[in-house]
């Protein structure tokens, strides 16, 4: 994979009790700006029906060069979710969905596990 990882952040709505902990704008504007991401965005939930439709339009087709970095609930669930469109762009969920569980974490727990898998993704360990 080559560039810079893209990062996506999923809230559960704001709502999901497992992100009590997290301050989300704290969290998103240390990885925008302190991390080697080409960006960080906020989805309130990618598992329903304006969250496939982001990843249909978001997901560039055969673009298998870009490492799509997603925060949120079970990895898992993540790719079950997710994995229809992925290879409807003709696009490798393995290789190029990167998916952290990040439900129970306070702020600073989160940000450490974020640079984590930058730093892994961009061969920085």
């Amino acid at each position: 994979m080559s560039g810079k990882p893209r990062f996506i952040m999923c809230i559960c709505t704001g709502e999901c009790p497992g992100f009590s902990k997290l301050d989300l704008w704290k969290l998103i504007n240390f990885i925008r700006n302190e991390l080697d991401v080409e960006y960080a965005i906020v989805h309130p939930q990618l598992c329903v029906d304006d969250g496939d439709r982001f990843w249909r339009d978001y997901l560039q087709e055969g673009r298998k060069d870009v490492v799509y970095l997603v925060g949120g609930c079970d990895p898992r669930m993540q790719k079950r979710l997710f994995g229809e469109v992925f290879k409807a762009k003709g696009l490798e969920i393995e290789k190029q969905l990167v998916s952290l569980d990040l439900r129970n974490m306070d702020t600073a727990e989160a940000m450490k596990r974020v640079q984590e898998a930058v730093n892994k993704i961009l061969g920085k360990q």
